[in-house]
């Protein structure tokens, strides 16, 4: 009874937590990237600013299809960043499963392609408005196309992280996507650098910057998303994800049990078979928090217990 008024005590403090969480959230806001200005100052130096300006209001209604779709399935995006050769939105999507997210990082590029085929389907209908649309139709299937390459901060890169997730887990993830954003990173400078042989090519450098920044960037926001609260994901409904393990095992091994869009429930065994305890993923997480990474469970259990006696092997009797 008194590890359940605990629990419910801590459960209260986690809403409120949220609440203000969520209150300071509620604010849209937009910011820019140098870069950005940067790439700006470059297009109004070549006159080409508005060409800059059509591309930009295409990448933020790519943004905003993003921010739709996570609206329907009941999440909030919250930031506009603008950055070269595109935009970033990012928000709570916490909680959602891998599916979900897949679809949301299609619904940007999907909604570019709309576009494109609706300039398309204006010019069969009205030929006389080619002219004053048809670039920003060329920017729309553009940023469809280019929103599809495997790589941080773009679409595919997204997807690929995904997919990567389910496959071989967090880590492995984490890995491939620094490797491919790195790699293609490379291969755009190597673009541009062959390009300054003839007619040098700039978008080329900035889009390489793009990658490079937002691979970098993005590098640990899978893992440290584990942390972070979870009240909005169980308002919408978690499946459970229940592994038993000896307590002999060590934090690495545990942690590969976590995975994005379930709730972890872990069973602690000791040698002989024996129930020690059960821990939800808060309590783990909470419980292995400046723990060694090589650390056997059992010696975090012990440390959790002589500081406030939370976790009770009574709870395995």
């Amino acid at each position: 009874m008194g590890k359940n008024r605990k629990k419910a005590a801590d459960l209260g403090g986690a809403e409120s937590a949220a609440e203000v969480k969520t209150a300071a959230k509620e604010r849209f806001t937009v910011s820019v990237h140098p870069l950005f200005l940067l790439f700006g100052v470059w297009f109004l130096y070549e006159r080409q600013f508005l060409l800059f300006l059509v591309y930009t209001l295409a990448a933020v209604i790519h943004e905003f299809g993003h921010a739709g779709y996570a609206a329907r399935i009941g999440c909030r995006l919250t930031r506009l960043r603008l950055m070269p050769c595109g935009a970033v939105v990012s928000g709570d999507i916490e909680g959602i499963p891998l599916g979900d997210e897949i679809r949301l990082a299609l619904a940007g590029p999907l909604v570019n392609a709309a576009c494109a085929a609706g300039f398309a389907a204006l010019w069969w209908l009205y030929p006389d408005t080619y002219p004053y649309t048809d670039t920003a139709a060329v920017a729309s299937a553009f940023l469809a196309a280019i929103n599809l390459v495997p790589a941080y901060p773009l679409d595919g890169g997204r997807i690929l992280c995904c997919i990567a997730v389910k496959w071989k887990g967090e880590t492995f993830a984490r890995r491939l996507m620094l490797g491919v954003g790195i790699a293609f990173s490379v291969c755009f400078f190597a673009l541009f650098a062959a390009s300054c042989f003839f007619s040098p090519n700039v978008s080329i450098l900035f889009f390489a910057l793009f990658v490079l920044f937002g691979t970098l960037g993005a590098r640990d926001e899978r893992y440290t998303r584990f942390f972070s609260d979870f009240s909005r994901g169980l308002a919408r409904g978690m499946p459970v994800r229940r592994v038993a393990l000896l307590q002999s095992s060590t934090v690495r091994r545990a942690l590969r049990f976590l995975e994005r869009g379930k709730y972890l429930e872990l069973l602690l065994f000791d040698e002989g078979g024996e129930l020690v305890c059960v821990l939800s993923q808060d309590e783990f997480l909470r419980m292995i928090s400046g723990a060694d990474i090589r650390a056997p469970l059992s010696a975090c259990l012990a440390e959790q217990e002589e500081e406030d006696g939370d976790f009770s092997r009574s709870d395995g009797e």
